[in-house]
């Protein structure tokens, strides 16, 4: 048997002391601890569920103008996305042809894409327009030369790339979440990138996801976001690739987490999840709408990008309170538990816990959270019985 492929299956293969992960959410134990440690769930990770699933990359506002491009990175893919001449989004790998320099860093606006190592050109469609030289090279055929191009596609109005070349559209995949968002976010084709956040967290990236699919632990640990939603209207539900969290009203417009004003939002709080690394938010009052990624960067590392998207570029009083209220109050909050957690991950006294699931599905049920998990087992060839 083939030694490569023989470490991945005993990895992920039910081993002795392991309890059993069911389909059923209300039978089943979680995954084992292994799955968040293991350098090799790790790397079968990066090629079952991130090179081959949509990503986010940003935001349609970033690319207003052709030669407007944002960069990328899935794991060690370095990729950007630009806007053609023609109009349309194109996305490419990031490195010339001709020795494997990167091209591109950061964001901005551009008139052709040249290579600092050599000075080769290439045009927003990714076709080589000059390579010094070359026409004193016998044989040598610009069209060869050409960038590898991937696949994107826009999703209410936020911009997605798949390294798939035969991945199935988002838009069909993503079932009804898109009418979702635009019911609670009328104006979501209005809204523009208003700000990132960036955060380093000690932890795998599942553990964040985990941490946000249930508020089982909402009451113990977030005390002002409590007293910002109805708790007795939040609910769960899961569907294909993605879950919604939905609380049908906040419960004050003065409360401990930030004040707003009802009117263009009147409802408690809106997320969702989207496989496999992608969380959207809708906060009370003024329209606004954020999503936060949970990027791999490494076994027990993530990196998180909160972005922000308002109907102005300068955020209001009110936004601002919301978004000082996600940094400096919500965030540090979660960072911590899941810190924590990876932490406990590690210890000789824990492989698995119980999935509390209960016959309401309330918010104090973690069904979603299986939901996920079931996702990322049936990715890479985990045990589901």
């Amino acid at each position: 048997m083939n030694k490569s492929l023989d470490v991945p299956n005993k990895v992920v293969a039910r081993q002795q002391g392991d309890l059993p992960f069911c389909g059923n959410p209300g039978e089943s134990y979680t995954m084992p601890a292994r799955f968040y440690t293991d350098p090799t769930v790790y790397e079968l990770e990066m090629e079952k569920i991130f090179f081959c699933n949509w990503i986010y990359v940003g935001h349609v506002s970033q690319f207003r103008s052709p030669g407007d491009y944002l960069t990328t990175r899935i794991n060690d893919q370095n990729l950007f996305v630009i806007r053609s001449r023609t109009g349309e989004l194109r996305a490419f790998y990031n490195v010339c042809a001709h020795r494997g320099h990167e091209l591109l860093c950061g964001q901005g606006s551009t008139n052709l894409i040249v290579c600092p190592y050599h000075a080769w050109s290439y045009d927003f469609d990714g076709t080589l327009k000059m390579a010094r030289n070359s026409e004193n090279v016998e044989g040598f055929n610009k069209c060869d030369f050409s960038l590898k191009s991937l696949r994107v596609e826009e999703f209410c109005s936020m911009v997605f790339v798949n390294l798939d070349d035969d991945a199935v559209p988002l838009k069909e995949l993503s079932g009804d979440l898109e009418n979702e968002i635009r019911s609670f976010c009328p104006d979501v084709d209005n809204l523009q990138m208003a700000q990132r956040d960036v955060y380093n967290v000690e932890c795998n990236w599942k553990v964040i996801v985990d941490n946000f699919l249930e508020c089982y632990h909402c009451a113990p640990a977030h005390k002002d976001f409590v007293d910002l939603v109805d708790m007795n209207t939040y609910r769960t539900v899961t569907r294909g690739i993605y879950s919604s969290q939905i609380a049908g009203a906040p419960r004050s417009e003065t409360n401990r987490a930030f004040n707003f004003r009802k009117g263009d939002i009147d409802f408690g709080y809106a997320g969702w999840f989207l496989w496999p690394n992608l969380t959207i938010w809708i906060y009370p009052g003024k329209t606004n709408l954020s999503v936060l990624q949970m990027n791999p960067n490494g076994t027990g590392q993530a990196l998180e990008f909160q972005d922000w998207f308002l109907p102005e570029q300068e955020p209001t009083p009110q936004h601002r309170d919301a978004m000082r209220y996600q940094k400096d109050v919500l965030q540090p909050e979660d960072i911590a538990l899941c810190e924590s957690v990876q932490r406990g991950l590690r210890s000789r006294g824990y492989n698995q816990g119980r999935f509390i699931i209960d016959r309401e599905l309330t918010e104090l049920s973690e069904h979603a959270v299986h939901h996920f998990q079931t996702m990322v087992m049936q990715s890479i060839g985990g045990e589901i019985e």
